[in-house]
């Protein structure tokens, strides 16, 4: 715990660092430009087949579920290649298993959304 008074410049700087960061994430990461394009064609979807408030639940909260897990594995796959940029078994398990984390992630985010969208789209047939 800190000592330092609160401040609401401070909090403001936050923010601004956290949307940073996500510009970064978008930059220089290519999946993240995947996950993009997916969470735009999923909202579309959303819209278009006219989901209700539970579904729209589920579908942010899969959204979410994916976005921070690619975002923590940025952050272990970049924390790595800081500690070493040579190879190592042990920094190769570490970044595989942040990568098996976004892949369970995305995994889980699909079938999720085949839970909602499938029967909606079935409907229209």
């Amino acid at each position: 715990m800190t000592n330092e008074k609160f401040s609401l410049r401070a909090r403001a700087n936050s923010f601004g660092y956290a949307f940073k960061g996500i510009r970064n994430l978008l930059r220089y990461e290519h999946n993240a430009i995947i996950h993009l394009v997916a969470t735009v064609m999923i909202i579309i979807a959303g819209l278009w087949l006219q989901l209700e408030r539970w579904e729209w639940t589920a579908i942010v909260i899969a959204i979410g579920f994916v976005w921070v897990t690619e975002i923590l594995n940025t952050c272990v796959e970049r924390t790595m290649d800081f500690i070493s940029t040579e190879k190592d078994p042990k920094i190769g398990a570490i970044k595989d298993l942040a990568a098996g984390a976004v892949l369970i992630a995305a995994l889980t985010a699909v079938t999720a959304g085949a839970f909602i969208f499938i029967p909606k789209i079935i409907a229209l047939l």
